[in-house]
């Protein structure tokens, strides 16, 4: 009897929950199925509210946690339903969660998702693996990002560099030396995404997101304001790093943006699509000079942004992760099941050259269904 995965994850664009169905018998994972379990605009409003400070936080958190475990285990059953898969034959789920705070910088540096794992497991009758972040924490580590490890995983063993750029809210990006390089696999948050853009976007065209980046391709950018933004210490900060809507939001935006509200809303967003590509094509050229870019995530769909994407790449050659027989879409959700696999196999997870842990760990904890 054929055995599965699954993972659930919700990134910081907060759209949906992803789930991905997954074998993992072949070289390559094999997806088997998928589901996008949407979020109510309800529940959204509420993790907008919770992602910065507030009133009665604490309450709020509680019952959100559970609101959300619910939500990921709807989206897990939907999935085998739609896959005519049995409980039986799926091994375990690995859910990232929700995250509400990414914070390691702090003295006390934590990272906290919600969407409580008991909740899931018992509502969708699977055994959960939850938890991978606050071990890498814990050992002095960002949490962040844990998907270089499965980008080496599967990508890896090539004479050329290549890069594996993910473009959710936040952008990030592996970059994986040729066979016989003596230098790690480094990854990091390169910035912004398509965070600043959907926010730009809900605000002024009263749209959840700019399709096929039709809108910023009507506009002209503002190369003062670009210059401005990419100002930010972020961007020049070393790696290991790690990012998320506590620096890059709503408020940072229209701080950027007081100085130019004259502009036009085209040319507004044309410009935060440059500088999504802007500091992702920085990053990358810190790196290397020429190889491969593998490109996921939901900006993988966006033709406007991998246009620009590859004219400030030119000796690169930029394609999507689906040239490697991955759907960009699901490359995310793909992984969590993969750490939900190597949380149970009882192997390593984390990238210490990555996260800046002070060694490897399994990561993870359990959460049986019964």
């Amino acid at each position: 009897m054929t055995q599965y995965y699954i993972g659930l994850m919700s990134g910081t664009s907060m759209d949906s929950v992803d789930a991905a169905l997954v074998c993992f018998e072949q070289d390559k994972p094999e997806l088997i199925a998928q589901h996008s379990e949407h979020i109510p605009k309800r529940l959204l409003n509420k993790l907008h509210q919770i992602t910065t400070p507030g009133h009665d936080e604490i309450n709020r958190l509680g019952q959100l946690d559970r609101e959300v475990g619910k939500l990921f285990a709807e989206a897990a059953v939907n999935l085998i339903d739609k896959a005519g898969v049995s409980r039986d034959q799926v091994i375990a789920v690995g859910s990232h969660g929700q995250t509400v705070r990414h914070m390691p910088e702090l003295e006390q540096g934590f990272s906290l998702q919600i969407g409580d794992p008991n909740t899931i497991a018992v509502h969708c009758g699977m055994d959960v693996i939850a938890d991978f972040r606050r071990k890498d924490v814990a050992l002095g580590g960002q949490g962040a990002p844990l998907v270089p490890a499965f980008h080496q995983n599967v990508f890896a063993a090539r004479d050329y560099p290549c890069i594996i750029i993910n473009i959710g809210g936040i952008a990030n990006l592996t970059y994986i030396p040729p066979i016989g390089s003596d230098d790690d696999v480094i990854g990091f948050d390169t910035g912004p995404g398509n965070t600043l853009m959907d926010a730009y976007c809900r605000q002024n065209f009263d749209r959840a997101y700019d399709v096929n980046g039709e809108l910023a391709a009507s506009g002209d950018s503002d190369p003062q304001l670009l210059q401005a933004m990419l100002k930010h210490p972020y961007f020049a900060q070393p790696y290991p790093k790690s990012t998320g809507r506590e620096l890059f939001n709503q408020a940072w935006l229209s701080q950027q943006l007081s100085e130019f509200i004259h502009m036009r809303e085209q040319d507004l967003l044309s410009t935060l699509l440059d500088l999504t590509c802007a500091s992702i094509a920085d990053a990358c050229l810190q790196l290397a000079n020429k190889g491969k870019v593998l490109v996921c995530g939901g900006g993988a769909l966006n033709p406007e942004l991998m246009k620009r994407l590859d004219e400030r790449l030119a000796r690169f050659e930029l394609v999507s992760s689906s040239d490697e027989g991955i759907d960009p879409q699901w490359v995310e959700a793909i992984a969590f099941a993969w750490l939900a696999k190597q949380y149970k196999q009882g192997k390593t997870s984390n990238l210490p050259a990555v996260t800046g842990a002070s060694r490897a760990a399994v990561l993870g904890a359990f959460f049986p269904a019964n």
